[in-house]
């Protein structure tokens, strides 16, 4: 995780524009830092994050990343992690998407985290943050 954090990093110091200020020609820029991260990214795939979870892909649809991960849920159902986990982990991912990558939502490049079963390869949930969604952690933190 932390050669993925200092890829994060390069490509955050690359991007200094805010959001109002995203021309055309902006937009096909940060399009290209997308494509650069995913193929960066991947090298390192998959890749352990803590003990029930791995990052297994990452991909990109015009200016929002896709990081697509696998959790190993035990003896847990499906439907048992989507209703116990769900609201948990969106209040600790989004924050951490907050806090972790706020160039990037600042230039108008939207992050989402998919969270997909080991065993069944079902999706269980997907979060998707916005630079709007994290607006009031910045000012709360001084960001």
């Amino acid at each position: 995780m932390k050669q993925y954090k200092k890829i994060v990093l390069f490509f955050s110091l690359i991007l200094s524009l805010s959001a109002a200020d995203l021309s055309k020609e902006f937009k096909a820029q940060n399009k290209e830092i997308v494509k650069l991260v995913v193929k960066e990214v991947s090298k390192n795939i998959p890749q352990k994050v803590d003990k029930y979870t791995q990052l297994t892909g990452i991909n990109s649809k015009e200016l929002t990343l896709t990081y697509i991960f696998e959790i190993f849920t035990g003896a847990k159902s499906d439907d048992a992690v989507r209703k116990e986990d769900k609201e948990r982990m969106e209040k600790v991912v989004k924050n951490g998407i907050c806090r972790s990558s706020k160039r990037f939502l600042d230039a108008g490049i939207d992050i989402s985290y998919r969270y997909n079963s080991t065993a069944s390869k079902e999706m269980l949930f997907q979060f998707d943050v916005s630079r709007a969604d994290c607006v009031a952690t910045w000012r709360d933190s001084g960001l």
